[in-house]
């Protein structure tokens, strides 16, 4: 994450030409931290103490990154983005396991994550696997007031955006398997590997997301670079 938005500010912020980081190659690696992220969020479901203290946590964070990067101007503010979706996908985890709806084991992970993949371009006017899209009625998408649900509205813009639809169905995913690791046992392999730096890095990951981006900016300004 932080060596993928440290290329995203030299190319968009400083006009430092990556001939590599363009598309598709930028938008895997993207997916694939971002995808990442919200599997890990959700499997930590079944570990965390208090799921709706964690969610809080997670949404107050977000509105202070929306109100950071709106004052500060440096890029397109960043509303409804990644860690507005941990925080009510947390949410809506929560309130499911309370109702007991709470999703769990292998088939529902798979039926998420299928469900995942057919609403992925949602936010874009379609669903469906690739050959059998099917447009979404454009009415949806009149007003900015469902964006955070994944209906962007003719208005809306962020620098960084995961809505409910369909990123929660990823988190979901990541929980069914967290819970049933807890009931079953976790994989032997992941009891053996131990990395001190990367354990600390995992205590500490909403703090480095929070402040990685200002450091960046920082170290580049320094050295010169803008």
């Amino acid at each position: 994450m932080v060596g993928f938005h440290l290329c995203y500010d030299l190319v968009y912020l400083d006009g430092i030409k990556l001939g590599w980081f363009t598309s598709p190659q930028m938008d895997v690696w993207r997916a694939s931290i971002s995808w990442t992220f919200l599997l890990i969020a959700g499997i930590m479901c079944s570990l965390s103490r208090d799921n709706l203290k964690r969610a809080s946590r997670y949404l107050i964070v977000a509105g202070l990154v929306f109100i950071v990067t709106s004052v500060a101007d440096v890029d397109i503010p960043i509303s409804f983005g990644i860690i507005f979706c941990m925080g009510a996908s947390t949410l809506v985890e929560w309130l499911l396991q309370k109702c007991r709806l709470r999703p769990k084991g292998w088939i529902a992970a798979a039926a998420l994550f299928a469900a995942f993949v057919i609403m992925l371009d949602l936010p874009n006017g379609s669903v469906g696997l690739p050959g059998l899209m099917t447009d979404v009625p454009r009415m949806l998408y009149s007003s900015d007031w469902f964006s955070w649900l994944g209906l962007p509205g003719p208005h809306f813009m962020s620098g960084d955006y995961y809505p409910l639809i369909p990123y929660t169905l990823l988190f979901l995913c990541g929980s069914s398997i967290g819970w049933q690791w807890k009931e079953s046992g976790y994989p032997t392999v992941f009891k053996k590997i131990g990395c001190i730096p990367l354990e600390w890095v995992g205590r500490h990951a909403l703090a480095i997301y929070v402040l990685h981006q200002p450091v960046l900016l920082l170290l580049t300004a320094l050295i010169g670079v803008r």
